[in-house]
């Protein structure tokens, strides 16, 4: 299983010959200028949140690949009003078993409205599983206690987390998340894409997982990780 950081709280994973993408923003965020997101692939599209900054490209690329977006209720049939068809509503504490895997959608504690001002659900983060690897896709999110309950049922290879706060977690939240998952590799997303959720000094953050016994990745846009 292969990660690919695409910037802020997008990423890729490729399982196979499988493409998932998650919350895309690409287009509009300066970090990622150098992607060009009509050569993103995405079979599947997973939504973790409806604001802008996890659905801005998510139209462009479901109409240019026809890929299935996996989303809540709300969402998904938000993109089904935009003429987008091929989804696949969940809700929070429900799995299914795709071709690739599967994925349980898991509680995140975050806004989730549409720009418009129309409701997006609840927000979400994923466990996706395949024979070998599981990897935790956080979403947008506080810290929470139901973090706890995720290794009682899985073994986490890797936990992707928010560390910029403001908005989310930072980074002392997210080394407690690693320890509430029992998953000391951690990809670090949602931070750098604006001035609230900078983070100054990086060498810290990552000395700061390493004192705890753990690794923290932070990735340039458009660089690879193995789960």
């Amino acid at each position: 299983m292969e990660v690919i950081y695409y910037g802020h709280a997008c990423v890729g994973i490729r399982i196979g010959d499988t493409h998932l993408l998650i919350d895309p923003f690409i287009s509009e965020n300066p970090s990622a200028s150098h992607i060009n997101v009509n050569d993103v692939p995405a079979d599947y599209i997973l939504i973790t949140t409806a604001q802008q900054d996890h659905t801005y490209d998510v139209e462009s690329i479901a109409k240019r690949t026809n890929a299935k977006i996996i989303s809540n209720y709300e969402i998904s049939n938000h993109y089904f009003n935009l003429g987008i068809e091929n989804s696949h509503p969940m809700d929070l504490g429900g799995a299914y078993n795709f071709p690739f895997g599967s994925v349980k959608m898991v509680p995140a504690l975050h806004s989730s409205t549409f720009d418009d001002g129309s409701a997006g659900g609840c927000a979400c983060g994923f466990i996706i599983r395949t024979l070998d690897k599981t990897v935790y896709v956080a979403g947008a999110t506080a810290l929470h206690f139901d973090m706890q309950l995720i290794p009682v049922r899985y073994k986490v290879d890797l936990a992707i987390l928010p560390i910029g706060g403001n908005f989310t977690m930072d980074v002392e939240d997210a080394i407690m998340a690693s320890d509430f998952v029992k998953c000391n590799k951690v990809l670090g997303y949602h931070y750098d894409t604006n001035p609230l959720i900078k983070i100054d000094d990086k060498d810290l953050a990552v000395r700061s997982f390493k004192a705890k016994g753990k690794e923290l990745i932070l990735l340039g846009v458009g660089q690879k990780v193995l789960a």
